[in-house]
């Protein structure tokens, strides 16, 4: 393996460490129900043997957390906000985000999607973030005026 690949599977392992501690199962427990050995399991955690993608993904799900966002958020280097959203909404949000995106973006643009350009990946991030914040602010001020009128 060469350094960073050495580098994401070590940030995994912490990742998968903080899952498996945080979790609200015993250890012997969560790596029974992924159907991994407690051994191998202790392993990965120690950052000591490499895992697949699809055993991560079930060690996670055990764990109650957002499989898809944690690891996707791990292999791009975000492995804090893994941590720390793996157990709030914003993680199942993500999750569900970055399973269903592929699917919408291929029906919405259909043959444009190789008009695409990889430079405004940014500024799209970005404009999601604030319409996301602006439905957030909608719902608030909804509720608020919903409490008033009562």
């Amino acid at each position: 393996m060469h350094q960073s690949a050495l580098d994401t599977n070590a940030s995994l392992a912490r990742v998968i460490t903080h899952a498996i501690e945080t979790a609200d199962k015993p250890k012997h427990q969560i790596a029974s129900e992924a159907g991994i050995h407690r051994e191998t399991m202790l392993k990965v955690m120690r950052g000591e043997r490499a895992i697949s993608i699809d055993r991560a993904v079930r060690l996670l799900e055990v764990c109650g957390v957002s499989p898809h966002a944690v690891i996707m958020l791990t292999l791009a280097g975000e492995e804090a906000l893994a941590c720390e959203w793996m157990h709030r909404e914003m993680g199942a949000f993500l999750d569900e985000f970055i399973t269903t995106l592929p699917g919408q973006l291929d029906r919405t643009l259909g043959r444009r999607v190789d008009d695409l350009r990889p430079r405004w990946a940014t500024g799209t991030s970005q404009l999601v973030a604030k319409l996301l914040s602006r439905h957030i602010d909608d719902l608030a001020n909804r509720d608020i005026a919903m409490s008033l009128t009562r």
